[in-house]
């Protein structure tokens, strides 16, 4: 692993910093009167979508289905094949 910092210069068999970092993202939630519950939408993560019975429930829905949907798109970043010039 070649870790490249800010100043351009590569430093061989460096290890990452994993730092916590807390989002807030914006949850649009509908309540269903036919079929009873909510159902949740995050606009800002596309197909980011859940449904629950109360509001607690459809906030915990959507924490969860926001930390997959960030995990999948990592998954898929770092598997993504790098462009010429790319670190």
């Amino acid at each position: 692993m070649i870790l490249v910092v800010p100043e351009g210069r590569a430093v061989p068999n460096a290890q990452p910093i994993v730092v916590q970092v807390t989002v807030s993202v914006t949850a649009l939630v509908y309540p269903e009167p036919e079929a009873g519950g909510y159902s949740a939408a995050v606009p800002a993560l596309p197909g980011c979508y859940t449904e629950g019975e109360t509001l607690d429930e459809v906030r915990a829905n959507l924490r969860e289905a926001a930390e997959a949907w960030l995990a999948a798109a990592h998954d898929h970043a770092s598997h993504a094949p790098r462009r010429e010039g790319e670190a």
